[in-house]
């Protein structure tokens, strides 16, 4: 019996491989497990013209999380943030504030798909990493500012 992988086997062969195997193992194993399907000239037709458009939408994919990190790439993040002595704050900056922060942006972001090289504890510039795909990542620059320091700058633009 002829079959078409549709899952990688062990000992047996990969994803869209065509293979002979025993009657018996295709029809009561691997058919009614849905890791293969018999091979015919129509199914393997078939196979191949869902590989390709699967590889096309993975591509689009791929190319549309690229240019969002491009577009990240020129976004800084700013956090407010209450302020005690050496510039210290109070609490850490977290990945959902970035999130947050992005979202206002336009920009939407699983928290969980950002990740900090380190905690956030004082005034200054840090970068974020986000994963956009599997294949690509962005930086973000967070630049953390003291609320007060917001406060008086609006206060002299007023003036």
């Amino acid at each position: 019996m002829k079959l078409i992988l549709l899952k990688d086997v062990d000992n047996l062969g990969e994803a869209g491989g065509v293979v002979t195997v025993k009657d018996g193992y295709g029809r009561n194993y691997l058919i009614p497990q849905k890791l293969a399907r018999i091979a015919t000239p129509s199914s393997i037709k078939a196979w191949t013209e869902e590989r390709r458009q699967a590889s096309r939408k993975l591509m689009k994919v791929q190319s549309d999380a690229e240019a969002l990190a491009k577009q990240m790439g020129k976004i800084e993040v700013v956090i407010l943030a209450k302020v005690g002595e050496e510039n210290r704050i109070f609490g850490t900056v977290t990945s959902q504030q970035i999130a947050d922060n992005l979202e206002g942006q336009g920009i939407s972001v699983d928290r969980r798909k950002i990740t900090l090289s380190e905690d956030i504890r004082m005034v200054g510039v840090y970068t974020a990493s986000v994963k956009l795909h599997p294949e690509v990542t962005a930086q973000v620059k967070v630049r953390v500012e003291p609320e007060s320091a917001k406060a008086e700058a609006e206060a002299e633009a007023e003036a």
